[in-house]
């Protein structure tokens, strides 16, 4: 999902009807949208595997709300609601049809197709929802008007093409593996009658390198540093055991990419896996720095309970 979200305009994800946003049948086929016979002229040419389809259309292509209809129609099962479709984009300058990005030769973009992008974008989810797998779908998103200092930005059109949907990945309550005794030395971890993680720093000595320690090993996909985590968590200081951070408070667990914290959770948790528990006693320089970040000063250390991953 979130390289198609960084090609399309933001403005179309506050759109969140267009023509599309009907309750959908009982078994829902991929809905059209706005200003469909705009989407008429296009016409593709498949090139093979790992290849973006040749790309006819009548230029220029100009619309003034989001536009989606399928194009060429699968001979796959339809996509369902709360599945994960797998996509591979092609997006280009709807003035001259020139490519501004092309995802075919890569790996598949997930699309989630939750609650939150039938909230945030009706339009999409309408679309994906119920079209077949080996469908191309053609999605028209209005241009921007030229800023005070910038260049106005042409009408684009996005050829998506539907490679497969699988089920989400399930997240989970709480941890779910084998124990695992941790070596001495290390902060101590208990829990209380709720079942929240108490970190104890007393004798503990500061760290001269990352520690990343299972104390419950999970059965569940080994994490990649490319993916996007849901864990609860509790952060303490090291010097101090002082508590300045907890899902586990907020009664929320949190969802994050991998590549968008800390050092010491991005190089202690890649290659851990899904239902573990995992202890980081983390460097100052690999968590807030000298500085800190509020009362996250100096060494850190964390409780991880790993829930899901996508």
């Amino acid at each position: 999902m979130r390289r198609i979200l960084a090609i399309l305009l933001p403005g179309l994800l506050l759109l969140t009807a267009c023509g599309g946003g009907q309750a959908p049948a009982p078994e829902p086929t991929s809905q059209s949208a706005g200003e469909t016979a705009k989407l008429d002229s296009v016409k593709l040419t498949e090139k093979g595997e790992k290849e973006a389809p040749g790309v006819e259309f009548t230029k220029p292509l100009d619309v003034a709300e989001p536009t989606v209809k399928v194009i060429t129609e699968g001979s796959g099962e339809r996509v369902k609601a709360n599945q994960v479709a797998e996509i591979s984009i092609l997006a280009l300058n709807g003035t001259d049809g020139t490519t501004l990005e092309d995802t075919f030769a890569g790996d598949p973009e997930p699309l989630e197709l939750n609650d939150e992008l039938k909230t945030s974008s009706a339009v999409i989810y309408n679309a994906f929802v119920g079209a077949k797998v080996g469908s191309h779908l053609a999605l028209a998103v209005p241009g921007q008007a030229a800023a005070e200092g910038s260049e106005a930005k042409p009408s684009q059109l996005l050829i998506v093409k539907v490679l497969s949907a699988k089920e989400a990945p399930k997240v989970l309550d709480k941890p779910d593996g084998e124990t695992v005794t941790p070596p001495a030395g290390l902060p101590t971890v208990t829990e209380n009658d709720k079942g929240i993680p108490q970190i104890s720093v007393a004798g503990v000595a500061a760290p001269t390198a990352l520690v990343s320690q299972d104390l419950i090993k999970g059965t569940g996909p080994e994490v990649k540093e490319s993916d996007t985590l849901t864990v609860n968590y509790v952060g303490a200081t090291l010097t101090e055991g002082k508590v300045f951070d907890s899902s586990f408070d907020r009664g929320e667990k949190a969802t994050f990419p991998l590549t968008g914290v800390i050092k010491g959770w991005t190089q202690g948790l890649t290659g851990k896996t899904v239902g573990s528990r995992v202890l980081l006693v983390i460097p100052k320089d690999l968590a807030y720095g000298e500085e800190g970040q509020g009362d996250a000063k100096g060494d850190l250390v964390f409780v991880v309970d790993i829930l899901g991953v996508k």
